[in-house]
């Protein structure tokens, strides 16, 4: 009896030691969803690849897991089974990050429970909100002086989209440096300002933190820096 205790606890120890916790865990609900299919995807390169996934039939509460090394971006895909499909942007560190939302509002609805990279992340996208808002009315007020043929009026809205941009990416570098030790700095440099001035970019790594570095963005914006660098000289 006692052998048979003794291997009974070895078996349940080697599996035990054997079972790889997931280091990051999505769960949430979506609220009027009872059918389609969820995806918990990252960027691998340049390829969108899938972490994880799950067959929805009946409204309940999801849960993805996937490996991560450092903190990165992912996406909450949902297929409806339809033409229409979504995603979720969201900032994943290690352990568990909440997504609630909607069916009808599946991206707008989103309340996201996780990272400090994430609240990072969600400040600046509430100011870029403001950029996008002026950004539509412009392109609104550009197609009616177009039908008016006001070409004074065109001016003006030209003017004001070039120095809307120039404030949009000054706002990202001042943010990223603001954010050094987050990141979310690397990220928003090779995302959203890529094709800013190198001298802009290069200010944006020189704040980094060295632990944000040697982070993935981080690495990969040094690499990206180094690159545009190099095809400069070639030219």
């Amino acid at each position: 009896m006692k052998k048979t205790s003794i291997a009974l606890l070895a078996l349940f120890f080697i599996f035990s030691c054997g079972k790889k916790e997931s280091d990051l865990i999505v769960k949430g609900q979506i609220k009027g969803l009872q059918k389609g299919t969820i995806y918990l995807q990252r960027y691998n390169d340049t390829t969108l690849v899938v972490s994880d996934s799950l067959v929805v039939n009946g409204e309940q509460p999801f849960e993805l897991h996937s490996s991560l090394e450092s903190p990165e971006v992912f996406f909450l895909f949902l297929d409806k089974n339809s033409n229409e499909k979504d995603a979720i942007t969201f900032f994943a560190d290690r352990g568990i990050t909440e997504i609630n939302t909607t069916l009808k509002n599946f991206v707008f609805d989103a309340k996201i429970k996780g990272s400090k990279q994430q609240t990072t992340f969600e400040d600046y996208q509430k100011i870029m909100s403001r950029f996008s808002g002026r950004s539509l009315e412009l392109i609104k007020e550009n197609f009616e002086a177009q039908r008016d043929g006001d070409t004074s009026k065109l001016n003006r809205i030209e003017k004001e989209q070039n120095s809307l941009l120039k404030r949009k990416y000054l706002y990202t570098v001042n943010f990223a440096i603001n954010n050094n030790d987050s990141e979310v700095a690397p990220y928003l440099a090779l995302t959203e300002i890529y094709d800013a001035r190198l001298n802009l970019l290069d200010t944006i790594n020189n704040s980094l933190s060295e632990s944000i570095k040697t982070s993935k963005y981080g690495k990969k914006l040094q690499q990206y820096i180094d690159k545009r660098k190099k095809d400069n000289k070639t030219e």
